[in-house]
């Protein structure tokens, strides 16, 4: 497993096939691991690279808070040390608001955006308050919170369908130390508002979203298809659209990334 040394910590990240290059950032609770089906697909037309985030899978954490704007530092710095200067973007959840920080940072390297269960809004005021109970709670026994906070990813109907995944998702997510919890929701929670990349027009984006997604408002997210170059693709269930609907997921991908 390759790794990079950023800021004296090691980075783990998986990189697989030839061709244009499609980066690909896990969300909240997630490692990379999560993208290889995903990439399986891509890898004969596409180098596919999926990194473990700060504090999360097999990279340390850095710090107290993993900002968006630090996660986006650590990727950029790989890319440049893979040489990399164009690549697709496609983000889950957490992953989606690291991904626009990249964008605003570099827009010129980014082709496309894809925005997977994620958002370019910032935390609500009574999400904020929600992030600091959810950093109360870590504290205070990390190993049920994210027992509970994996398990309410999902919708009620993939609850029952995926219940061995989602047990198998919850022993690799408490592997993530205290720290990485902490810092990641911190980090979340202090982000911006970045709606106006994606109302700037200069980029093809793909928003797709769970019908009943149980963290991230459907209705309002939906919203951003209105704006120029913003394609919107709904699929039947929760958050975790690569576990919850991943044919229609990677279906809605292929046709975006090889349009």
């Amino acid at each position: 497993m390759p790794t990079f040394n950023f800021k004296k910590i090691d980075i783990s990240y998986l990189d697989q096939g030839q061709g244009e290059v499609i980066v690909f950032l896990h969300g909240f609770l997630e490692n990379k691991n999560m993208w290889q089906q995903t990439m399986v697909a891509f890898q004969k037309t596409h180098r596919c690279i999926a990194i473990d985030l700060l504090g999360h899978g097999q990279t340390p954490c850095l710090g107290y808070i993993h900002s968006m704007e630090k996660q986006a530092d650590m990727i950029l710095s790989l890319l440049n040390h893979l040489d990399i200067k164009k690549f697709h973007l496609v983000g889950h959840s957490m992953g989606g608001y690291i991904a626009l920080a990249i964008l605003e940072k570099k827009p010129r390297m980014v082709q496309q955006l894809v925005l997977l269960n994620s958002t370019s809004a910032e935390d609500s005021e009574e999400r904020k308050v929600n992030r600091e109970r959810a950093v109360a709670a870590v504290k205070q026994n990390h190993l049920l919170f994210i027992g509970v906070a994996v398990t309410n990813l999902f919708s009620a109907n993939s609850q029952k369908k995926l219940n061995a995944i989602i047990e198998k998702l919850k022993i690799e997510a408490q592997a993530i130390p205290k720290q990485g919890v902490i810092a990641a929701l911190s980090g979340m929670k202090i982000r911006k508002d970045r709606t106006f990349l994606l109302a700037q027009g200069t980029h093809d984006i793909l928003v797709i979203l769970g019908k009943k997604d149980p963290v991230l408002p459907y209705e309002s997210t939906k919203a951003l298809s209105k704006l120029k170059k913003v394609k919107l693709v709904t699929l039947t269930e929760g958050h975790m659209s690569w576990l919850e609907n991943p044919e229609a997921m990677q279906e809605a991908l292929n046709d975006f990334i090889r349009a």
